[in-house]
C-alpha cells in the first residue's frame, strides 16, 4: 500500500503543473488551437523520478508522414500527425514547390499508410530540385532549398503594419493560458498567427518548421492575407524562421526565445520586425523597430508569472 500511495502522489505531482482552466472568452478568440485531450497526440508512460518513485507522465507521439506531389514522393516528415493537409500544403508552399496562385485539385490523406497526396492543376517535376537541399537548424529535420533566397530577396513586406507594445503583453498572457500539448507533455514547439492582440491560429509540432508550415497551409487554403498579421513562436529566431516568415509575407515575427546573428541579418535585409525574449512586459527588438508603437508604461505592468518563465526556459534551451 505504501508503494501504491507513493506512486499516486508522484502522478498527482506531475499533473499539478498543468494549465488551469482558460478564460472561455480567450479560447473563443482562436480560430484553431491545440487539443491536448486528443488521444492520438500523447501517451501516458510509466517510469521513475529522481527519488526512484514510480511515476506516470504524458509524452508526445510522433509519427512519419510521407508527402507526394502529383505522384512524386517529396519527403517523409516526423510529425504529431494533426492537420496533415495544412502541413503538406504549407511545406510545399514554403519550399517554393507550390505557387500562391496554383489551383489545388485535391489533398488526400491515408491514415493507415501515413501518406498525404497533393494534386495540382499545374504539372510539376522536382526531381532535380530535390537534390539541392540545405540542412537547417530546425531540430535537425528542417530543410530549405538552395534557391529559396531568390524568392526571399524579391518579397516586399508592408511598411505600415504596426506592433503595439501592449499587444505583446496581452498576446503572451493569452497564449500562455491556453491548454496545449506543451503544457501537457513538453517536447514540442508552438507557433501562433495573430492579428493585433488577438491570437488566431495556434499550431504545435515536434519541429517548429512543421508548426510554421501548418499555419502557412491554413492561410493558403482559406485565403488569409498576411499583411496585417503577427507571427509568434516559442522557438529561436533562426535564419529558417525569418526566411519562412518573410516568404509568407508576414511583416512581424515575435518569439519568447533568442536570436541567431544570421536571423537578425536576414530580418534587417528584408525589413522584417524581429522581436525576441518576449516574456511578459519584457522584450528585445533587433530589426524593424520602426513598426513598434510604445503605448503603455512597462513599470505599471506586472511581470510574467514565474511558472511560465521556468517553462519557457525549457523551450528556449531546446528550441
Amino acid at each position: 500500500m505504501a508503494g501504491e500511495e507513493g506512486s499516486n502522489v508522484a502522478v498527482k505531482r506531475l499533473r499539478k503543473g498543468r494549465a488551469k482552466a482558460a478564460d472561455p472568452a480567450v479560447l473563443d478568440e482562436f480560430t484553431l488551437r491545440p487539443d491536448p485531450a486528443d488521444p492520438r497526440l500523447t501517451e501516458r508512460i510509466g517510469g521513475i523520478d529522481q527519488d526512484g518513485t514510480p511515476i506516470e507522465t504524458a509524452v508526445v507521439v510522433e509519427r512519419p508522414l510521407t508527402l507526394f506531389l502529383n505522384g512524386q514522393e517529396i519527403v517523409t516528415m516526423m510529425t504529431i500527425g494533426d492537420y496533415p493537409d495544412y502541413l503538406a500544403l504549407g511545406y510545399l508552399l514554403n519550399q517554393n514547390m507550390l505557387r500562391p496562385d496554383d489551383v489545388i485539385e485535391g489533398v488526400d490523406f491515408d491514415a493507415e499508410l501515413d501518406v498525404v497526396v497533393v494534386r495540382t492543376q499545374r504539372e510539376t517535376n522536382y526531381e532535380e530540385k530535390l537534390k539541392k537541399k540545405v540542412r537547417t537548424s530546425g531540430c535537425a529535420q528542417g530543410t530549405v532549398f538552395g534557391d529559396l533566397m531568390e524568392k526571399f530577396e524579391t518579397v516586399a513586406l508592408p511598411k505600415d503594419t504596426m506592433l503595439k507594445t501592449s499587444w505583446l503583453v496581452r498576446l503572451s498572457k493569452k497564449i500562455n493560458a491556453v491548454p496545449s500539448l506543451y503544457l501537457e507533455a513538453g517536447a514540442i514547439h508552438g507557433c501562433v498567427l495573430c492579428q493585433g492582440d488577438r491570437p488566431l491560429l495556434y499550431m504545435e509540432d515536434v519541429g517548429r518548421h512543421n508548426a510554421v508550415d501548418k499555419i502557412a497551409g491554413y492561410m493558403l487554403r482559406h485565403g488569409i492575407a498576411p499583411d496585417d498579421k503577427i507571427f509568434y513562436t516559442t522557438g529561436r529566431l533562426t535564419s529558417e524562421m525569418v526566411i519562412k516568415t518573410v516568404q509568407m509575407g508576414i511583416p512581424i515575427l515575435v518569439s519568447r526565445s533568442g536570436f541567431t546573428a544570421w536571423g537578425v541579418d536576414l530580418a534587417r535585409q528584408a525589413g522584417l520586425t524581429l522581436v525576441g525574449r518576449a516574456k511578459g512586459k519584457r522584450f528585445v527588438a533587433l530589426a524593424g523597430q520602426e513598426r513598434l508603437v510604445f503605448d503603455h508604461d512597462p513599470d505599471g505592468l506586472e511581470d510574467e508569472n514565474p511558472r511560465h518563465q521556468r517553462k519557457s526556459g525549457r523551450t528556449d534551451d531546446a528550441a
